[in-house]
Formats: C-alpha cells, structure tokens, sequence
C-alpha cells in the first residue's frame, strides 16, 4: 500500500487560530479532512504528519503521529497540507513526479527504490486538481467548491428509506440517511445539491436541511434551518447555520446565526451568539489577527473560532472575528474582532493552564472522549506555546 505523509506549512498567522492546536492537515475541507484528501488521491494511508515541534504530542483518533520532516523511501506521496486535492486519481506511475497546481509545487510521487529529500528540481511534474489554501479563511473557499460533489458522492449507494412524515423538495434520491434517525415534520431541501446524514445522526422535527449538506456522526440537529454547510462529528446545532465548518464535537445548542465560518472542536456557542459574515459596504474582508492584518479579498467571511474557545450567551461576532484557542468570550456583548489564545472575558485576562485542563477534563468525557494524560499532555503543550508559558506539563 502507498504510504502518505502530509507535510505543514511554515508556522503563520495565515493559519491561526487552529495552528496553534491542530495540524492544517487535520483541518476539513469540504466533506474530508485535507488529510483524508491525500489518502483518496494515493489510495493510501498516513503514515505522518511533517510539523512543528508544539505539535508533536498531538493525539486525536485516527490520527498520524506528527514529528519532524525527513527523509522518505517509496512507494509514498508526500502532499503539502496547504493544498486540498479534489480526490480525482492520476496516473503516477514507475517515475517520480512533482504533483503540481497551476505551477506550484504541491506533493510528490515517491516510486519504489527512491528516497525523497525535498531536492526534487529535475522531476517530472503532473497536474493534480485541487485548491491551494492562503489560509485558514480559504476553508470557507473550500467548503464552498468541495461540498455539492462530495455531498452528491453519497448518492451512488443506497441509504435507508426516508420516514413517513417528512417533506422532500428536489429529487428524493439525493437525501443519503446512513444509519441516522429522522423526526416526521423534517424538511429536505435538495434542489441546490444533497442532504447526507452520516451514522448515529439525529435530526428533531421542525428542521429544515437545505443541501449540499453532509451532517457528520453522532451529530445532532435540534432545530431551525441548516444550509450548505459540513458539520460533526459529535455536534449539536441548532439556529441558522450556512456555507459553514464545524470540525467536530462543537456544541452550538441554541438560536443564533453562525455563516461562512470555521468551528473548531470542542467549541461551545453560548445562546444567541451570532455573527455577521457581510460587510455593510459589500467589500472584501480584512482579518484582524494581533497587530497584523489579512487581506482574505473574500466578500462573505463570518468568524474563525479556535478550538475549545467559548461564548457567552447573546455574543455578537462581527464580520471577520478571529478567536483563539482556548478563549472565553464574555463581558462584552460586541468582542474585538480578534480574541488572543486562553483571552478570560473582556479584561484582557488570560485562562490559566489548570483551570483550562479542568475544564477539558469535564467536557471531553461528555462526548465519550477519555482524557488521558496523553490528552493532557497535548493541551498543556499547546497551552504554553499558543501564550509563551514556562508552565510545566
């Protein structure tokens, strides 16, 4: 089988704030994680993520260990974790190759009886379709250009019969149920794309799904209309939620409007929190992060929410807010358009390590996740290098 390693980008504001507790090739691009990307295109599985050091400790299920970047013997591809394959196979062949997009080097095709370096300047190149990513914005980008074909994937196998007592606008075979339970009174909307629900789903009575739609495992969906949008594992949603990503094990349980945004796992969204994703002058978004500022040229851009990051009830995001790991969100109706890592309200306070581990160690167990000291040890890394701590583990 050909092994697949991802290698990271150079550490950047680009990617905050999931850079600070997750490999970019953890991160979900369209329906897939751009991990999962790779292993379609080279009918493979990881073997390792090339990353930097805050990030070896990294431990989630199913996930490659993350370590240095070194040598590689075939058959391998090596694929950046900037780019996001579209998940058509190419013809690789007996010789190596650069995988590349529009002229930019973005993997390399390792045959049997070769070793990679990154030395590569006399290969051959092959184009791979897919999208580079500027930044942890262009997930947005991504969902957006991914999800009506991975959603309609779904489609070529049969799933369970729909449940008498819900309502189908479009063709009733692009609604893929997979092990999920349905309420009667569900609206199907799939005139736009397909609905998916993944295993263990569950969806309330009074909800309206308008596709494309994937709804990940053990995700359930409470209420109110949910659109265009690739949501799970172990979520809970409710409210309008469109042209957005949750990463997994978010709990977003009430009203509010959450659009073209990136939820991070472990997040919870206070009742009403809602964000704007469009500028009242109808231009382009400029994202906030410390003192720098980032030109996204993006029209519709909601909030970038880091993992285990948390909102008070009644929160309002403006256009474009980026909140770091670890942040609790209170105080102020209206935060600042960028919330710094472990941010305690809207003092300028900062979570300490302890109480932060405390919390994770209640919440994890919740969604049946075991907080292990590996676990701990993991958050407590990320912990010191997302703040500059010397706290010890």
């Amino acid at each position: 089988m050909t092994k697949v390693y991802l290698l990271e980008p150079e550490e950047s504001l680009l990617w905050f704030p999931f850079g600070h507790s997750r490999p970019v090739a953890e991160l979900r691009a369209g329906v897939w994680l751009i991990r999962e990307r790779w292993e379609a295109v080279a009918q493979g599985e990881a073997e390792a993520i090339f990353g930097p050091p805050h990030l070896y400790s990294f431990c989630e299920e199913g996930t490659p260990p993350v370590q240095p970047r070194g040598q590689v013997g075939g058959p391998a591809v090596i694929g950046r974790s900037d780019f996001a394959p579209a998940g058509e196979l190419v013809e690789l062949g007996s010789d190596p190759v650069r995988l590349v997009n529009e002229g930019a080097t973005v993997g390399w095709w390792v045959p049997e009886g070769v070793q990679w370096d990154g030395q590569d300047s006399d290969w051959e190149s092959v184009e791979l379709p897919g999208i580079l990513l500027r930044g942890a914005y262009d997930l947005v980008t991504a969902l957006d250009h991914f999800l009506p074909q991975d959603a309609a994937d779904f489609t070529q196998e049969a799933g369970d019969p729909l449940p008498d007592g819900c309502i189908v606008i479009g063709d009733p075979a692009d609604v893929v149920i997979m092990g999920a339970a349905v309420e009667p009174g569900v609206i199907f909307d799939v005139r736009r794309g397909a609905v998916v629900l993944d295993q263990g789903s569950y969806v309330k009575s009074g909800t309206r799904l308008e596709g494309p739609l994937y709804i990940g495992p053990a995700t359930e969906v409470l209420g109110d209309s949910i659109s265009a949008s690739a949501v799970g594992p172990f979520c809970k949603i409710r409210g309008e939620i469109a042209h957005s990503v949750f990463l997994g094990y978010a709990n977003k349980a009430h009203y509010g409007f959450i659009g073209h945004s990136v939820v991070g796992r472990w997040v919870n969204l206070g009742a009403g929190t809602t964000n704007s994703n469009l500028k009242n002058t109808y231009g382009p978004i400029r994202l906030s992060v410390g003192a720098e500022q980032i030109e996204t040229g993006m029209q519709f851009l909601g909030s970038l929410i880091g993992d285990h990051a948390k909102t008070a009830i009644g929160v309002q995001l403006d256009t474009g807010t980026v909140i770091g790991v670890g942040a609790n969100v209170f105080g102020s109706v209206r935060p600042p358009k960028y919330v710094a890592p472990f941010s305690w309200g809207a003092t300028g306070e900062r979570v300490d390590l302890e109480g932060f581990l405390k919390v994770a160690e209640r919440v994890m167990p919740r969604r049946k996740v075991e907080f292990t000291e590996a676990v701990r040890k993991m958050l407590a890394d990320i912990y010191r290098h997302a703040t500059g701590s010397d706290q010890p583990s």
